[in-house]
């Protein structure tokens, strides 16, 4: 048996709408916080903190642009934006010894909060910055969706998953 040791990131691309080639943008992905209620009284030993199956606090996403692009500009438009972050995660295969890339993709549908347009500094980098309310996002690793999470569609696919499918029936969706 193998073991893989996923190093890290070589490199990604950032797409809009699935073609649209981006530039030269870090990203700052989301953290995943579930929305959450004190449980407390009769029959508990104290307090908790329970989750909300599949409800999510607050989902932001952050460009940060080397320099002003037209693309950030173009982002900044009020609508919701498809994002794609194509990314490849170096493996080393410590059986073989041998190095392998396998992966990573990142989708989220995002609507605008804010665009910081930097600063303007001879021969440095202008710092701009796109910060994005995500409403949706899914995480594909090695081809396989890992993680899904639909806001609006009230979908939560954590791992092949939906925890939210029963309470969708529920709800006569």
């Amino acid at each position: 048996m193998s073991k893989q040791v996923s190093e890290k990131l070589i490199n990604y691309r950032v797409y809009r709408g699935g073609t649209e080639y981006l530039g030269t943008a870090d990203v700052t992905l989301p953290s995943l916080e579930y929305l959450s209620e004190t449980v407390k009284g009769a029959g508990i030993g104290g307090e908790v903190n329970s989750p909300t199956i599949g409800n999510f606090a607050s989902m932001t996403c952050a460009l940060n642009w080397r320099t002003i692009e037209p693309a950030a500009i173009r982002l900044a438009a009020p609508q919701a934006h498809a994002l794609d972050f194509w990314g490849s995660q170096q493996v080393f295969n410590a059986s073989s010894g041998e190095y392998d890339s396998v992966g990573v993709k990142v989708s989220v549908r995002a609507i605008p909060k804010k665009y910081d347009l930097g600063k303007l500094e001879p021969g440095a980098t202008t710092d701009s910055a796109s910060e994005f309310e995500v409403i949706y996002i899914k995480l594909s690793h090695n081809e396989k969706a890992l993680l899904e999470i639909d806001k609006y569609n009230y979908k939560c696919v954590i791992d092949g998953v939906d925890y939210l499918s029963k309470v969708r029936s529920q709800l006569g969706y």
